[in-house]
């Protein structure tokens, strides 16, 4: 199991960027969670085989077609989860 912190930056709120990647990660096997940020910001932790991840982190540089990602940093992350969710904003 590889588990990972995405912090994707551009426009990619308000572009359906969470709702696609929960799709992308139910289609991939992936579990873990997606939120805005206060920033503009996208965050997210992935958990999947090491494949699943890779080609998750790798549509995140681009997102769904509205989206126009800027950068995408990714690190390591813990955590066990049993479903991909899409999360509230941190300050809500």
């Amino acid at each position: 199991m590889d588990t990972r912190r995405l912090r994707i930056h551009g426009r990619v709120q308000g572009v359906w960027f969470r709702e696609s990647m929960r799709r992308e990660a139910e289609r991939l096997e992936i579990t873990g969670w997606v939120r805005n940020l206060p920033d503009g910001s996208v965050e997210a932790v992935v958990q999947g085989e090491t494949g699943a991840v890779e080609t998750l982190i790798a549509w995140s540089h681009h997102g769904p077609p509205l989206a126009r990602v800027e950068r995408v940093e990714v690190g390591p992350a813990d955590g066990h989860f049993d479903r991909f969710e899409k999360r509230a904003h941190p300050e809500s």
